[in-house]
């Protein structure tokens, strides 16, 4: 299970520089901290040998960290390259409709009947051995993987769970695979075997003869999906079921209680699933996610059989609510005009036009920088900061270094700049006026906060012929896992996300139009902002030339001018 199940210090996780989204505290922004995600960037730890902190009292657990700044990111390690471009996420693999507007996933055309057997044995079903007692295989490599894909094939049903990290990383990803079926227990390296997972099980899971059990998959359908192009047919989520059947509670922690006495060790829930090698205790836990999972759904199964009447069909509506998440696609959050309003805590400040200027304007740095660099924005600027700069609004470096205190590397290297921005910003704010009126009705209750965001528009950061991408492999390439070797994959046009869908069998892309940078204070001069442009430059403002320069996200992806 991903650890941002779990509990949220948005604060602390904010800290650390997680996450990604504005929303919720229990969002991407705030991950899924705990306590320990209060080391900032940068931080260092200092461990026991037994991996107890020093100061820890004799016999205390560990703790474990879901922000380990020690990790280096995954992306760097395994050449991982995610299109972070503000355009809409390509089901590429999938059929497009008649008309060509929308995706059609291959479970629309399947009948919801076909799915449900109501052939369930009377019988009570048989408890699988212990953990412990299992046969297990972590799977690195390509000949695990293509071992796991026979095994696979030979089965009726299997379990699936996902982990996931949101940690240092724009949209997230998924971490580890967890699959069980009768007999055996498999963890894949998700970011050792990224580049592949797709193209060896996307037919497994599509496979409408072949049951796939999973518990509250709302998540891990949408990180299949955008990692993998991995999409699922046939589908029985225990999640849905215990709603259905009005259980308790119906936390994955309580069916295993309930059906197995299995008392789950939780300590791991909120783990930096990025780490490298897994602990024996990682690898237990993440077992434990599916490996009682099909003997939970034959009792389930049986109990929905038992309970259904001709007028209440418990398993179709099970069945139904397993398609329904199936049938979700992954969407790419967007930048918007509007998407600074999103941001968790803003409400609780009454700011002024100005000062929402600042947000917005700083908003739209920290999500350029964040796409560019494949960053969480939380990294690159935390809301807690992003909202104190904009109500301080500094003037000189001083300032914006007290705000801040140095714990953000993105904005250390970017002071000039950010100070720039936060001046345009100020000289824009005209513009926010309304918004500001808007908001006070909105803390007052007589204006619904959606009303305003649902007007906002796309922010276009692409050329308007910037239509097609042509992608050339080079056939004499040997793929690898070694991060020294890369695949000859050109882009030799304006990139979109179909690029990713090829190119995600290789671990290097080069793109021919134009080269991801990031202006530096060395040689910017000024800041363009709806027009609005602060000189820094004295021989420039003299001469009062002004050249336009673009900094580009990927080969289409083109921010907001900068002038030099």
């Amino acid at each position: 299970m991903d650890g941002s199940k779990g509990p949220s210090d948005g604060d602390a996780a904010e800290d650390a520089g997680d996450g990604n989204k504005d929303r919720t505290p229990g969002g991407q922004e705030a991950g899924a901290g705990a306590s320990d995600a209060v080391l900032a960037a940068g931080s260092f730890r200092i461990t026991a040998s037994d991996g107890r902190a020093p100061w820890a009292a004799p016999g205390a657990k560990p703790k474990v960290v879901y922000h380990d700044p020690s990790i280096p990111r995954p992306q760097d390690v395994y050449l991982i390259r995610v299109n972070n471009c503000n355009s809409p996420f390509d089901h590429v693999w999938l059929e497009r409709s008649e008309d060509g507007t929308r995706p059609i996933h291959p479970l629309e055309k399947l009948p919801v009947e076909q799915f449900i057997d109501r052939n369930v044995p009377e019988s009570e079903p048989v408890r699988p051995a212990d953990v412990d007692d299992t046969p297990f295989t972590l799977v690195e490599d390509l000949k695990g993987l293509t071992e796991l894909v026979n095994k696979l094939k030979d089965v009726n049903e299997f379990a699936v769970d996902l982990e996931h990290n949101q940690y240092r990383s724009f949209q997230g990803l998924t971490c580890l695979m967890q699959i069980s079926t009768r007999t055996e227990d498999f963890i894949i390296d998700t970011l050792k075997l990224r580049i592949y997972i797709g193209s060896y099980l996307k037919e497994l899971f599509k496979d409408p003869t072949k049951r796939k059990v999973m518990h509250g998959a709302d998540r891990d359908i949408m990180w299949l999906q955008r990692d993998f192009r991995v999409y699922v047919c046939n589908l029985f989520d225990t999640g849905q079921a215990s709603r259905v059947l009005q259980m308790e509670r119906n936390s994955l922690e309580h069916l295993l209680h309930h059906f197995c006495g299995v008392t789950a060790n939780k300590t791991y829930q909120n783990a930096d699933w990025r780490s490298r090698p897994l602990s024996d205790e990682m690898i237990k836990y993440a077992r434990e996610d599916t490996h009682y999972l099909l003997y939970i759904y034959d009792l389930m199964r049986l109990r929905l059989q038992r309970e259904s009447t001709c007028e209440n069909d418990l398993l179709l509506e099970v069945q139904k609510r397993s398609n329904d998440i199936c049938l979700q696609l992954y969407e790419k959050e967007l930048l918007t005009d509007k998407s600074y309003l999103h941001i968790y805590g803003l409400q609780e400040h009454e700011l002024a036009a100005a000062q929402l200027a600042v947000v917005s304007a700083l908003h739209q740095w920290r999500d350029y920088i964040a796409r560019e660099q494949d960053e969480s924005t939380g990294y690159v600027l935390p809301n807690k900061a992003l909202i104190e700069i904009a109500k301080k609004m500094p003037t000189t470096t001083a300032d914006l270094r007290r705000i801040v205190k140095s714990k953000y590397p993105c904005v250390e290297d970017n002071f000039d700049l950010i100070l720039d921005i936060v001046w345009n910003a100020t000289e824009n704010s005209g513009a926010f006026e309304a918004i500001a009126e808007q908001l006070k009705k909105v803390r007052l209750g007589e204006l619904d906060l959606k009303s305003i965001v649902d007007a906002g528009e796309v922010i276009e950061m692409a050329p308007s012929d910037a239509d097609n991408v042509g992608i050339n492999f080079d056939p004499a390439d040997q793929y690898s896992l070694a991060p020294s070797s890369t695949a000859n994959i050109r882009v030799t046009s304006n990139s979109r996300d179909s690029l990713m869908t090829d190119a995600t069998l290789t671990g290097s892309i080069w793109l021919h139009d134009k080269t991801p940078t990031i202006p530096s204070s060395e040689n910017k001069t000024s800041w363009s902002l709806s027009g609005l442009t602060r000189q820094s430059n004295k021989e420039a403002m003299s001469n009062n030339k002004q050249v336009r320069h673009t900094s580009s996200i990927c080969s289409h992806c083109i921010f907001w001018g900068v002038f030099m």
